[in-house]
């Protein structure tokens, strides 16, 4: 699975359920720095040319959401190229991958020529080894901490089993800053898959890109993560202290690993459009008011309560008078959100969703939540859609035809305001993860969204969901031209159909 360790949620359920509470060891006293946001943004060249263009919208922040893959690793290596000064990094998975490989290398180029690089990463979805991470942090410009880290360094079952209750809120949040002038936030960990080089599975997914004072918010947001006591820098957790040869090690590791690599585009002919790009920013931009709104870590460990992005959405629904659009991974709306569904509808508002089909969600268990409320959503009046796996949203890739999935986290209200970000409408978003995301009023901006987000449900790439005569599902499609209908979740296997039947019967619904 992609979005958590095979089995994560399910097993998370089932082990919370069996009381498993002991406490783990980690390490308490330890040195820890004490650094902020970029001061004197005004004076590197991304500050100058996003002041430029931010004088002529006050009040306002300038952004460009980013659709295909391609273009958003481009977008973030050419933010590692042009800061000077500042680079801060906040990620759920990074993976030890080509596009892994390749950012991770983009950073120690700009940690060589001075610039500051802070590397906040979830431990939960860290794809390398401890070697690495510790390398990387002995460069004297980059400090890597990890996010809520497993004691157990070797042997993480053993935190599942006997710390759950701490090891199963997850830091799901996805940001690059540079300069504390230009600022990418959304969907999109580091790894193949998200930035469509996968061979064989690659996500629809999308970022924002934004720029003018939305960045200083967003900035202390990451500060505020980077100063949390669960934010522990990676030197804490290691069991020796790495060095400038292990550094070295990793530096010539990282060269032969791309040195074979079969990344199929040509990157620094990308990265320099991108930087072209970028010099005349103010033309591409969307300017409106815009705010990053995250779940806090204080929130999130705190079990009883809601965190603060679903608060804010029941604020949001409440006002909405037309229409609702929603794209999400994963999606269960329990009891409580159908009835809210309901209720819109009832107002006059339409609600429309799109979010995976069995056979393109990677988490079994979430489909299954999702599963459970799908006829419900349909009598409430809600218009659902599923992606298809083999969906033209997702492009040939370099080797051919590529498995679809969505990792989309979106919203459109009434045409006139959106939410880009990495939260997701399920339990596990709403009250146990830490998410972020940017929500902007500008109706221009709702207009560039809801083309993204109406190619999503044409029939060629989504089915559309439905009940017959006798209150069963029905999916319907258009397949080499003609319409297609399905009377059970099509494509899947029957025991990708018999487990998600089964885990949906099995209380832990919270936890998905």
């Amino acid at each position: 699975m992609h979005h958590y360790p095979a089995g994560f949620r399910l097993a998370a359920a089932l082990l919370l359920a069996l009381g498993l509470f002991a406490c783990a060891s980690l390490p308490t006293d330890y040195p820890r720095t004490t650094s902020t946001a970029l001061e004197g943004w005004e004076t590197t060249s991304l500050g100058r040319t996003t002041s430029e263009f931010a004088a002529a919208h006050p009040g306002e922040s300038g952004f460009a959401l980013i659709r295909e893959g391609r273009q958003a690793f481009n977008n973030r290596v050419a933010l590692t190229q042009l800061a000077e000064r500042a680079l801060d990094v906040q990620v759920y998975i990074w993976q030890a991958d080509e596009t892994g490989h390749l950012l991770a290398q983009s950073l120690l180029t700009a940690a060589d020529r001075g610039v500051r690089v802070r590397l906040l990463i979830d431990d939960m979805g860290f794809g390398g080894t401890d070697h690495g991470i510790g390398s990387l942090d002995a460069h004297p410009n980059i400090e890597a901490r990890l996010y809520n880290p497993f004691a157990h360094r070797d042997s993480r079952m053993l935190d599942f089993a006997f710390d759950l209750q701490r090891v199963n809120h997850r830091m799901h949040n996805k940001m690059i800053i540079a300069d504390n002038s230009l600022a990418i936030v959304g969907g999109r960990n580091i790894g193949d898959h998200y930035f469509a080089v996968d061979p064989d599975t690659n996500f629809r997914d999308l970022d924002i890109g934004a720029a003018g004072p939305v960045v200083r918010e967003i900035s202390q947001a990451f500060d505020h993560f980077w100063a949390d006591t669960t934010a522990v820098p990676v030197a804490a957790l290691m069991p020796r202290t790495y060095t400038a040869d292990d550094l070295q090690d990793f530096r010539t590791r990282l060269a032969e690993r791309i040195a074979v690599s079969t990344y199929p585009y040509d990157l620094d002919k990308d990265v320099a459009e991108q930087r072209a790009i970028i010099a005349q920013l103010g033309e591409a931009l969307i300017w409106g008011q815009g705010t990053i709104v995250w779940n806090s870590p204080e929130r999130t460990m705190d079990d009883t309560a809601d965190a603060e992005i679903i608060e804010g959405l029941r604020r949001k629904l409440s006002t909405i008078k037309h229409s609702l659009t929603i794209e999400s991974a994963y999606f269960i709306l329990g009891e409580r959100g159908v009835a809210t569904v309901r209720d819109l509808v009832a107002r006059g508002v339409k609600v429309r969703i799109l979010t995976n089909s069995l056979a393109s969600n990677d988490v079994l268990a979430a489909h299954a939540g999702h599963a459970n409320y799908r006829k419900q959503l349909l009598e409430a009046g809600a218009e659902v859609y599923e992606l298809r796996t083999d969906s033209g949203v997702i492009k040939k890739t370099w080797k051919g035809e590529s498995r679809a999935g969505l990792h989309t986290k979106a919203m459109i209200f009434d045409d006139d305001s959106v939410f880009v970000g990495s939260f997701n409408l399920d339990p596990r978003s709403a009250q146990i993860n830490t998410e972020a995301g940017v929500y902007v009023i500008s109706p221009a901006l709702a207009a560039d969204l809801r083309g993204y987000m109406d190619e999503g449900v044409l029939p060629a790439n989504a089915y559309r969901l439905s009940l017959d005569a006798d209150g069963d599902l029905r999916w319907t499609t258009v397949t080499d031209g003609r319409e297609v209908t399905y009377d059970k979740d099509p494509l899947s296997t029957f025991g990708q159909r018999f487990q998600s039947g089964l885990i949906g019967i099995l209380p832990v619904e919270s936890q998905l």
